[in-house]
């Protein structure tokens, strides 16, 4: 090689590499190698919006129907009948006693309440002390217009007398009856010194 060669080659050597260096020559890549070079851009397909799917309603639930109204009913039905029995027995005020009377030309005392539920279609017996086991047995504190009282002279003696409570409030213990010395007359047993001693029992002949 002369003289003349070697100095071209010595000046094409620095040009050669300054462009390999900027990237002008770049290797092809064998196969299956990655290529050198800048990543390609990568294209994402647009996100589809899917449909919300709202979750399928339930039925509303059928309201439990509580027996309310008919409870009121039949309570209602109870207070008036109730109050029948006190207005029909407040008629008799007046009629006078007989022994063993069971009807409006002399009333005893069973015999008033006997009548008069009678016609209420409620069976008494016609005993004062029979009458007692005739319904439920209560409270005196819990009787009601309608429900009968008992009287005994002691605590654990006989039944001898019957009455039907008219009302039963902080005004106290008011009855109908038909007494011995003065026929059918309405009392307040809480303020008569000789009944407010002897009443004993309340008993319930008039149900729902």
């Amino acid at each position: 090689m002369n003289r003349n060669v070697l100095s071209l080659i010595l000046l094409l050597f620095p040009l050669v590499f300054s462009l390999s260096s900027c990237g002008l020559f770049q290797p092809v890549s064998s196969a299956g190698e990655r290529p050198v070079g800048p990543e390609p851009e990568i294209l994402f397909e647009p996100e589809v919006e899917r449909p919300v799917v709202q979750p399928k309603a339930e039925p509303p639930a059928e309201p439990k129907t509580e027996p309310i109204t008919e409870v009121k009913t039949e309570v209602a039905k109870e207070d008036a009948l109730r109050q029948n029995v006190v207005d029909y027995a407040r008629q008799f005020v007046g009629t006078s006693y007989k022994t063993a009377g069971k009807n409006p030309g002399g009333f005893d005392c069973s015999g008033f309440t006997g009548y008069v539920m009678g016609q209420f279609g409620i069976q008494l017996s016609a005993s004062s002390k029979y009458q007692e086991k005739d319904g439920e047995m209560i409270p005196v504190s819990e009787a009601k217009p309608g429900d009968l009282i008992f009287f005994r002279r002691e605590k654990n003696g006989t039944v001898f007398h019957v009455s039907l409570v008219v009302s039963n409030d902080e005004n106290g213990l008011v009855v109908v009856h038909s007494t011995s010395s003065r026929g059918v007359v309405v009392d307040n047993i809480d303020q008569s010194s000789y009944w407010r001693e002897k009443y004993a029992t309340a008993c319930r002949v008039i149900r729902p």
